[in-house]
């Protein structure tokens, strides 16, 4: 029950933040691109390479706040869902090259940042 509390608890925690990133980046940028997904999907990825390494070479963390802070906090930060739905928005706009562009950027960059993060959890 408690690793089931914990997972709640992470992630209305990670989807509050989305929601506020959301709103925050949509006032400052103005791109082609869903930035705010961009952004949330490559901060998640990172999270979860350093915490992947964090926890299974360093740290003696409870299976509870690991599963806050996995699946519960990263889970509700990130979102395939939103990606795949503004993916079918720009191809249903006819929007090929954009649509193509965040395919690539976002896989890319985000498994650059799982690596970068279990790169860095590495080093702690």
């Amino acid at each position: 029950m408690l690793n089931i509390i914990s997972i709640f608890l992470g992630g209305g925690i990670g989807a509050v933040a989305r929601y506020l990133i959301s709103c925050n980046m949509a006032k400052y940028f103005e791109i082609n691109l869903p930035a705010a997904t961009f952004c949330v999907n490559i901060i998640g990825c990172f999270i979860i390479g350093f915490l992947y390494i964090l926890f299974i070479e360093k740290a003696e963390i409870s299976p509870a706040l690991k599963l806050a802070l996995t699946v519960g906090f990263c889970g509700g930060l990130t979102t395939f869902s939103t990606f795949s739905l503004e993916l079918f928005e720009m191809i249903g706009n006819h929007q090929f090259f954009y649509a193509f562009a965040y395919i690539i950027l976002s896989v890319t960059i985000c498994l650059l940042m799982t690596v970068t993060g279990a790169y860095l959890a590495k080093l702690i």
